[in-house]
């Protein structure tokens, strides 16, 4: 293709704290159980009321930060971002503008490293209802927008990415270990069906070979879910690409993703940070953190999947497809790593276990106790073990039979081992510990 992919992410997600972003009202926009009943004065924008900072919701902005191995500013504030909509009762969004309380940091992919460029936090908009009902009792219904405020004023983290991101499949797995690593700090559920976490990317095309970025971009915006984001790229790649072959412009714009038909669809003009008119806000004074305060943060850090998978295959020989599944959530680690300990104080195969747990061969629970499951593998594993004369002799036939298999191994070969292994299995005519198959097997041929 004669144009490569230029992609940055905006990631939004709505942070779990107690109360909201400015307000003691409480925080929970999904679990109210009628609209609107979370509210006061000053997330319904009333004139006169004062907001006041939610210390824990900008505490854990920098731990995501310090996480996403960013540099934190010392000194904060927050910016008033001026646009009028009907979510937002004050005429204005809190947010931050020039001065975010994280910047310059990184997220590691298999497609290689994508760079943060900023993290700030801000208040969340009130919820928009498209609705139609009957006022006047007469069967005609009417298309009302209803507005919901029980969300307004919620802690909102938005992280930007540098345009580092060069394909779909990259922008996917980016956003997924972004949402497990907040899910690891235990600082946002990330629920993108109920619109907890949102995602948004600006995507723009340059030609093969060129290193400057492209004069244009084109924002596809509340997109809430990895496999619609996957989806939205590649379409926006197909439609930018047929428009440069065309000798024009994409138009710079903010569209929106459709997942039925799959496309993706313009719904304005994409605005410049000038549109909204920044300026500090004054009912708020700035935030000021120490060094020593920053580094209290950083040392509540868990351990985070990466280096938890890292650590998983160096302690406990397990390769890294298993390793990656045991870290998918911080509570199945903790538990999968009790039963690893347990397994290597009784000098039992790790990764044996994990393979008979992970496919379901050895059923269990969550709530169960390690020394049950570790019964189980145990009962498994004696009726799979082999007579080591029975083996020997089912060893000494197939390599009788097979001599020019022999001949590629003690030739440097190796790789016929795993055909030997199979023909001796087959030999025995029933279940057999691989494991205990392939070391003696080895063994003979050494």
């Amino acid at each position: 293709m004669p144009y490569k992919l230029v992609c940055g992410l905006e990631v939004h997600a709505e942070l779990k704290t107690k109360s909201k972003m400015f307000c003691s009202c409480k925080n929970d926009p999904f679990g109210a159980p009628k609209p609107n009943l979370y509210t006061c004065p000053v997330c319904l924008g009333m004139p006169g009321a004062l907001p006041v900072a939610n210390r824990k919701a900008i505490e854990w902005t920098i731990k995501l930060g310090l996480a996403l191995h960013c540099q934190i500013n010392l000194f904060s504030k927050f910016d008033r971002k001026n646009y009028f909509y009907a979510d937002l009762p004050k005429g204005y969004q809190i947010s931050q503008y020039d001065i975010p309380f994280c910047h310059d940091g990184y997220l590691d992919t298999s497609e290689g490293r994508v760079g943060i460029h900023r993290i700030h936090l801000e208040e969340d908009t009130a919820k928009l209802s498209h609705q139609e009902i009957d006022f006047d009792g007469d069967g005609e219904l009417d298309k009302v927008t209803l507005i919901d405020f029980n969300r307004s004023s919620v802690p909102l983290v938005e992280i930007v990415t540098e345009p580092d991101i060069i394909s779909a499949t990259q922008a996917k797995e980016y956003g997924q270990k972004l949402r497990q690593i907040m899910r690891y700090l235990d600082i946002a559920n990330c629920d993108m069906e109920k619109g907890g976490m949102r995602l948004e990317a600006n995507i723009s095309l340059r030609r093969e070979g060129k290193n400057e970025l492209p004069d244009y971009k084109v924002e596809c915006k509340n997109i809430n879910s990895f496999k619609f984001l996957e989806a939205a790229i590649n379409f926006e790649v197909d439609r930018q690409t047929t428009i440069l072959q065309n000798g024009e412009q994409p138009i710079q714009e903010t569209r929106g993703y459709n997942s039925t038909t799959g496309k993706t669809f313009s719904q304005r003009s994409k605005e410049d940070a000038a549109d909204y008119r920044y300026f500090p806000d004054p009912d708020l004074p700035p935030i000021e953190f120490t060094t020593e305060e920053i580094e209290t943060i950083r040392s509540e850090i868990p351990e985070l999947p990466a280096e938890k998978t890292t650590r998983f295959m160096s302690e406990y020989n397990l390769n890294e497809k298993s390793a990656k599944n045991l870290a998918i959530n911080m509570e199945q680690a903790l538990f999968f790593e009790k039963i690893l300990k347990e397994a290597k104080k009784e000098n039992l195969d790790p990764q044996k276990l994990i393979n008979n747990l992970l496919n379901g061969k050895i059923k269990f629970s969550f709530d169960e106790k390690i020394s049950v499951i570790i019964a189980k593998f145990k009962a498994i594993s004696s009726n799979e073990n082999i007579d080591e004369k029975e083996l020997q002799l089912a060893i000494d036939k197939v390599l009788n039979a097979e001599k020019d298999a022999v001949a590629k191994y003690k030739a440097g070969k190796t790789v016929v081992t795993g055909f030997l292994i199979g023909c001796v299995m087959k030999e025995l005519g029933k279940k057999a510990d691989v494991i205990q198959v392939k070391q003696q097997l080895i063994a003979t041929l050494s």
